[in-house]
């Protein structure tokens, strides 16, 4: 079975070279992803791949994620400090931070916790006015510019937002007929982002929430492939649960004859090294070994030090799993062993 690779594009591959390394290593798909993509920026990024590559793309919605408005630098938020959040748009410090989409505001009540970031600051909201908040820092920590943020008790938010509804449209425009559904909930969801796809679309549906988790038959069955990101369902469940969370769901997924796909971490330290670490290396391995059909890099190749180098190394660690699949890398074992320095 073909190994399928997919890249996350963003500042440090959107440039003509870069795309073209990728597509002469023979990418699947290459992503868009519309949590960090302004709309206004969309058709110039698809048109910008498509002048210098055939490699498909795919735009991965927003979905009903919140995440905080632009930081101008890095905010260290002290435990037991006063923030105010909001929804009006606003350069986000110290004393203030925007949360978008701003109808979280709607589902946001006294006691709610906000987690800013996967290990950011928590809040615990105090007060509340019309379309603002005032939070207590309960766990002091970092928060950087357009970071995830999760709420507890969730908000019930629509599974597409308006931007994302716009950018379909546009990529329908331009040709696309990849679509990821961030933080699929259910069928309906599936169903929902199909009906306003061209005909024919490639639907993935991103399991990363207990929800998701809890409803993954029905969105195995209605999508076309899943993508298990890690990340996001790192903050929904124990960490140290992950792992077999993403063996079950890989299961299902092969159990309902769907690509699977995973996400998040996979060479995280290559975002600033040149090579990955023995775990990482570990981790792709037993990835594999759950019978995925693809692997996502995702800050790797969309902000990391070298995308290139981040798939050269994807393609030795699925030339590694096949020579082991195939029993040759015992054999190869056996070969002297050449001692350099």
């Amino acid at each position: 079975m073909k190994i399928n690779i997919l890249c996350t594009l963003g500042p440090a591959s959107l440039d003509p070279d870069v795309i073209r390394a990728l597509d002469a290593r023979r990418v699947d798909l290459f992503r868009i992803n519309l949590s960090h993509t302004p709309l206004a920026s969309i058709a110039e990024t698809i048109e910008l791949v498509q002048e210098v590559s055939s490699t498909p793309i795919c735009i991965d919605t927003e979905g009903p994620q919140v995440r905080c408005g632009p930081i101008a630098d890095v905010v260290v938020l002290e435990e037991g400090a006063s923030i105010r959040l909001t929804a009006h748009e606003t350069m986000g410090n110290g004393e203030e931070l925007t949360l978008w989409p701003g109808t979280v505001f709607d589902f946001i009540k006294v006691g709610t916790i906000v987690k800013l970031d996967f290990d950011g600051a928590a809040l615990r909201i105090t007060d509340l006015g019309d379309g603002i908040a005032t939070a207590v820092v309960v766990s002091g920590g970092r928060v950087k510019s357009n970071k995830a943020v999760t709420l507890d008790p969730a908000p019930e938010l629509p599974p597409l937002s308006d931007k994302d509804r716009a950018a379909m449209a546009i990529a329908a425009d331009h040709g696309l007929r990849h679509v990821a559904l961030s933080f699929a909930s259910s069928a309906e969801n599936v169903e929902l982002v199909r009906s306003l796809a061209p005909a024919g679309a490639h639907i993935m549906a991103k399991i990363e929430s207990r929800l998701g988790v809890r409803n993954m038959d029905g969105i195995i069955s209605a999508a076309d492939s899943i993508l298990i990101d890690r990340g996001d369902l790192s903050r929904e469940v124990p960490l140290e649960s992950v792992p077999f969370y993403q063996k079950a769901i890989a299961r299902r997924a092969n159990r309902w004859n769907r690509p699977v796909y995973v996400a998040t971490n996979l060479l995280e330290s290559m975002v600033t090294n040149r090579n990955p670490t023995i775990a990482e290396a570990n981790d792709i391995a037993n990835t594999l070994l759950d019978g995925v059909h693809g692997l996502v890099l995702a800050a790797e190749t969309a902000i990391g030090a070298n995308p290139v180098g981040a798939v050269d190394m994807i393609l030795k660690a699925i030339a590694a799993f096949d020579r082991a699949s195939d029993s040759q890398l015992l054999e190869e074992d056996r070969a002297p062993l050449t001692l350099l320095g």
